[in-house]
C-alpha cells in the first residue's frame, strides 16, 4: 500500500514536471529557435531571442550558414541560413481586370436537343462527356474557341459523321465519339452541350519585378463559375481597371467591388500562369508606384511578424490608398502554401467603406516593417474582417523568379 502510494505521488510529481517545462523560459526559448531561415544576402543575421538574464549564447559556424546556440555552454541546437537573392519589387495595389482564354473548350452543362422526329437527347451527355471536362481536339483538330467547335459540329452534322473528342478529365486523356442531332426547332445540329472558352473579372495587382518584368496578381486560383474547377488557360489578358462601386460585405455575406475596363483600350500584360497562388506573366511597360519609387525589398515568411502591417488597394476609380490591419497568425512551411497567413482589418475606415475584405481585393499586397511579405487571399465568410494571406515567396516561385542566391539550395 505505502509502495502505491509513493509510485502514484512520483508520477504525480512527474506529471507536473512534464507539463511545467514548457512554461519554462529557457525551454520557450528552444522551442521558438526555428530550424531554417531565410536571409537577404545583405542582411546581418541575428539571434531569435535577446535576453541577457539566460545563459543562451549563439554563435555562426565558419561557412557562416548556420547558426549554433548554447546554454550554460552546452550545444542544443542549430539554425541553418538560407541566402536569398536581394531581391526588389514594385508594390501593387492597383485594381485590374483580368480576361482569360482557356486551353480547349470547357463543359459547363448538358442540355436537350429536339430532333426531327420529336425525340429529346443530349449527344454529349449520351457520349459520356462530363460537366468539368476540357473538349481539346475534335477530329485531329484543336479547339481553342467555341467557334471552332461550332464549325467542326455543323461540319459534322451535314456529312452524317460522328466527331472523335478528345477530352481532359482532370488528369486523364480519354477519347469518345460524338454524333451530333439537329435540332428541327433552331434548324442546326447540335451537341447537346453548354460549354465555355473564356472568363473575365477583377482582382488586385500584388507585384511587379523591373528586372525580368514578370508581375504576380490575386494570390489563389481562377475558377470557373460553374464547374468550382481550376481555369487551364491558353491565352489571357491583363488590363487596367477602374472601380465604380463598393458592396459592403457583411456576416455571410462576402462583399463585392465593382469595376469596368476595356480588354481593347488598357492592356497591361499577358496572362500564362493560373496557379493557386495567383495568376502570373509579363507586362508590356514598367508598372509605377509614386508610394514606393524605387520598390522594397522581400520579407519571407519566417521574418513575418504578428501585428501591424498595412495593405494597399483600390476603392474608387484608380486611387490606390494604404490600409492599417494585423498579421492575426503567421504559419510559415518549408513547402508552398496557399493560406500561410491570418489578415484582420483594422483601418476604421477600411472598415466602414467595406466591411472588411470583399472579393475584387484579392492580391492586395501586405507590407510590414519596409517589405511586401505578402498578398491577401480569401474572406471569411462568417467574419469579413477577416481572411487569409499568401507569402509573396510562394508568388515569386510561381512566376518563375529566382529566389536564391544559390538556385541549387531550391531543390
Amino acid at each position: 500500500m505505502q509502495k502505491t502510494k509513493i509510485r502514484y505521488i512520483c508520477g504525480s510529481v512527474l506529471l507536473l514536471l512534464m507539463l511545467s517545462l514548457p512554461l519554462l523560459s529557457p525551454v520557450q526559448n528552444y522551442l521558438s529557435i526555428p530550424t531554417e531561415v531565410k536571409v537577404n544576402a545583405s542582411e546581418e543575421v541575428t539571434p531569435v531571442f535577446k535576453n541577457s538574464n539566460e545563459a543562451w549564447t549563439a554563435f555562426s559556424s565558419t561557412n557562416d550558414n548556420q547558426i549554433f546556440y548554447e546554454f550554460a555552454g552546452v550545444p542544443l541546437k542549430k539554425t541553418d541560413l538560407h541566402a536569398m537573392k536581394d531581391i526588389r519589387l514594385i508594390p501593387g495595389g492597383q485594381s485590374v481586370g483580368v480576361e482569360l482564354h482557356t486551353k480547349g473548350v470547357l463543359v459547363v452543362g448538358h442540355h436537350l436537343v429536339k430532333s426531327e422526329d420529336e425525340k429529346r437527347n443530349s449527344p454529349g451527355e449520351d457520349a459520356n462527356v462530363q460537366v468539368g471536362d476540357i473538349l481539346l481536339k475534335g477530329n485531329g483538330q484543336e479547339l481553342n474557341s467555341m467557334e471552332d467547335l461550332s464549325s467542326l459540329v455543323k461540319e459534322s452534322g451535314e456529312d452524317g459523321k460522328a466527331i472523335e473528342l478528345t477530352i481532359k478529365r482532370g488528369k486523364e486523356m480519354i477519347t469518345t465519339s460524338l454524333t451530333p442531332s439537329y435540332n428541327n426547332e433552331e434548324k442546326e445540329y447540335q451537341i447537346g452541350l453548354y460549354i465555355r472558352d473564356s472568363a473575365a473579372g477583377i482582382g488586385t495587382m500584388t507585384f511587379y519585378h523591373p528586372d525580368s518584368k514578370k508581375y504576380g496578381a490575386l494570390g489563389h486560383v481562377i475558377s470557373d463559375m460553374d464547374t468550382k474547377k481550376p481555369i487551364e488557360i491558353h491565352e489571357g489578358t491583363i488590363v487596367k481597371s477602374h472601380v465604380t462601386s463598393i458592396e459592403k460585405g457583411s456576416q455571410g455575406v462576402p462583399g463585392e467591388k465593382k469595376a469596368r475596363f476595356s480588354i481593347q483600350n488598357d492592356r497591361l500584360g499577358n496572362i500564362t500562369k493560373n496557379t493557386p497562388f495567383g495568376i502570373f506573366g509579363e507586362l508590356d511597360g514598367d508598372m509605377k508606384n509614386s508610394a514606393y519609387p524605387e520598390g522594397l525589398p522581400v520579407g519571407f515568411s519566417d521574418q513575418v511578424e504578428e501585428g501591424p502591417a498595412k495593405i494597399l488597394t483600390v476603392l474608387n476609380g484608380d486611387q490606390m490608398q494604404s490600409f492599417d490591419v494585423e498579421i492575426v497568425s503567421n504559419m510559415p512551411k518549408k513547402s508552398p502554401v496557399t493560406k500561410g497567413m491570418i489578415v484582420k482589418i483594422t483601418d476604421p475606415d477600411l472598415l466602414d467603406k467595406t466591411g472588411g475584405i470583399v472579393q475584387g481585393m484579392s492580391g492586395s499586397p501586405i507590407i510590414q516593417n519596409g517589405k511586401i511579405i505578402g498578398a491577401v487571399t480569401h474572406v471569411f465568410v462568417n467574419d469579413p474582417t477577416s481572411g487569409y494571406g499568401v507569402h509573396i515567396e510562394w508568388m515569386l516561385q510561381e512566376a518563375g523568379i529566382e529566389l536564391y542566391e544559390d538556385q541549387q539550395q531550391a531543390s
